[in-house]
């Protein structure tokens, strides 16, 4: 379990990183090409800030769930953090979905 805990903190750590990057930089730098085209295709110029601070904030919301879950599972032993984690991507996924279904019309758009 030691080994395991350590691996695990070493894996979630820069992933949890990254997406409270990835989400910072779509909230407040709006960079709407982060996200593939087929899902901001019909989103229209005047949403973008919307649209991008929705995915910001749910992506940012996923990352700091993912952050701790190492951590949390090597201090206490337990599947806490992965809990956590659950919690975390359902949020970030009703976010996403509003998102998607009031901006882009769908998750998968095609033009």
């Amino acid at each position: 379990m030691y080994i395991a805990g350590i691996i695990e903190t070493i894996i979630t750590l820069p992933i949890g990183i990254i997406f409270i990057i990835i989400g910072f930089l779509l909230w407040k730098k709006q960079k709407i090409q982060l996200i593939h085209d087929y899902h901001h295709i019909n989103v229209k110029p005047q949403d973008i800030k919307a649209y991008t601070s929705l995915w910001g904030i749910a992506l940012i919301i996923l990352g700091v769930c993912i952050f701790p879950v190492g951590i949390i599972d090597f201090i206490f032993k337990t599947w806490l953090g992965w809990i956590l984690f659950g919690i975390g991507f359902i949020v970030c996924f009703i976010i996403g979905n509003k998102a998607q279904k009031t901006y882009n019309g769908s998750w998968f758009s095609c033009n």
